[in-house]
């Protein structure tokens, strides 16, 4: 199913999809927030870092299926596949958007 994110979410997901950690960081601004799996990432460098080592520990797949705004934040549910534990499983990315781009990401299962 194809759903219509904003440019900053769609380009976060396209760069994941490509693995390319860099371009993924890219669509967060300088001082962004990622909170992930109980760990805090804040700074584009650490936010590149993250998504760096999930690269190398796992091979998924992330596949958006809907999206819906609530309080302020854009949620994408996601359906995620690969060789890691539990998968697949269907994940909430919660985005916050600012300054034409992703401000806050919380991944919640």
């Amino acid at each position: 199913m194809v759903i219509d994110l904003p440019a900053p979410i769609a380009g976060y997901f396209e760069a994941d999809g490509a693995r390319d950690a860099s371009a993924a960081a890219d669509c967060f601004t300088t001082g962004a927030v990622v909170h992930d799996d109980g760990h805090v990432h804040t700074g584009r460098d650490a936010i590149r870092g993250w998504i760096e080592d999930y690269f190398a520990r796992y091979n998924s797949f992330a596949e958006p299926f809907a999206i819906a705004e609530e309080g302020g934040r854009t949620v994408v549910s996601t359906h995620v596949a690969g060789d890691f534990p539990g998968s697949p499983i269907d994940l909430r990315y919660m985005f916050t958007l600012a300054d034409g781009g992703i401000s806050d990401l919380e991944v919640k299962p």
